[in-house]
């Protein structure tokens, strides 16, 4: 169990001072640490492996207390036994990768240091690159050394930071099935920092949302990314269409409540509200298909008459702004709209499924 309460407030120039003020619980296996850039990911792993001291708190893992303002206790780095691997992977360029990766236990007699070192090498299936140099290796092989530098120091903790935002998918998809694979024969706390929601929806068991410093949420990576409650968070995550309403009626026996938003009526599934309650519903863009003929014998319940306000091409993707009594905004491929010829002016109808809607909720946590 990894214990962190603590607090630090930076003063960057020219710029308004940051404060980070956070409280975790975290238990082995993989937590992912998710939030805008500037939110504190990052220097919370700093933290925990040593590198920024905390104004105030503690950080312990199990018994072993690795900072305690209360006591002043501020274990050095080297005895924390903490791995982390930056984004950059810090690979010593003038080493081979058996010298990069025995550098973390360098301290251990020769013999037992060259059978650790054989064996993680064995395990990342890198020990056929052992004599060669990081500039020789593809980015995949790279970031193996990197994670087998880190590893074969046996740590209480891992620290994983965009460890591979800079990888092509295949590549990604390879070394994301190794990190399930670690996790499950190292049985310690991970913190894995990413902006990619696949990346955590693939590999994360437990998710921490930041925003300003603090926890905007936390729990299961697929419903705080897929079907997020707190509003604050949706905004973040890029739900396009956030819409106000009011509850006109709940149907047990369907499992559905029917709103009015602003004079447009919409199924949404069930939840703990009642008539004439005012809600609050999130709705992707990428979950509305569009019609240009009044649609018929569909199992979706939401069918909304309206006409294209806007028309905007984005790389391979189509945006679109409908106005079907609310505004709406839905994201075509471009051999979609082609098919239909959209065009601006046109009438169409939004079709959505009920179960695509999800219920949020606001949070004190300011949204600004």
């Amino acid at each position: 169990m990894l214990h962190i309460q603590l607090s630090k407030t930076y003063y960057p120039q020219q710029e308004p001072p940051f404060r980070l003020e956070i409280s975790l619980e975290l238990k082995q296996g993989i937590t992912i640490l998710f939030g805008p850039s500037g939110s504190g990911k990052t220097m919370t792993l700093r933290m925990i492996s040593g590198i920024e001291t905390p104004d105030q708190g503690i950080i312990r893992c199990g018994e072993v207390v690795f900072f305690d303002s209360a006591s002043g206790r501020n274990l050095p780095i080297r005895q924390r036994k903490v791995a982390h691997v930056f984004q950059d992977l810090a690979l010593f360029p003038h080493l081979t990768v058996e010298q990069n990766v025995s550098y973390g236990v360098k301290d251990l007699p020769s013999s037992q240091r060259m059978t650790r070192v054989g064996a993680i090498l064995e395990s990342f299936e890198i020990a056929n690159l052992s004599q060669r140099r990081p500039e020789r290796l593809s980015g995949g092989e790279q970031q193996r050394v990197a994670l087998a530098r880190a590893l074969v120091t046996r740590p209480r903790v891992l620290l994983l930071d965009e460890p591979l935002s800079a990888l092509d998918l295949a590549v990604k998809r390879s070394l994301l099935a190794d990190l399930e694979r670690l996790n499950q024969e190292l049985q310690i706390p991970i913190l894995y920092v990413t902006h990619d929601i696949s990346e955590a929806l693939t590999v994360g068991e437990h998710l921490v949302f930041l925003k300003h410093g603090q926890v905007a949420a936390q729990g299961d990576p697929w419903e705080i990314l897929e079907k997020p409650e707190a509003a604050v968070v949706a905004r973040l995550l890029g739900v396009e269409n956030i819409l106000q309403g009011r509850i006109t009626s709940v149907s047990h026996e369907n499992g559905t409540m029917t709103c009015d938003l602003s004079g447009c009526r919409i199924v949404v599934p069930l939840s703990n509200g009642s008539s004439n309650q005012p809600i609050r519903i999130g709705l992707r863009s990428r979950d509305i298909l569009v019609s240009v003929q009044e649609p018929q014998g569909l199992s979706a319940q939401n069918l909304l008459p309206g006409k294209i306000l806007s028309l905007e091409s984005v790389a391979h993707e189509v945006h679109l702004l409908l106005d079907c009594g609310v505004p709406l905004r839905v994201t075509l491929t471009i051999g979609a709209a082609r098919s239909l010829q959209l065009r601006e002016g046109l009438p169409v109808w939004a079709v959505f499924k009920s179960h695509s809607c999800f219920i949020l909720k606001e949070q004190a946590l300011n949204e600004g």
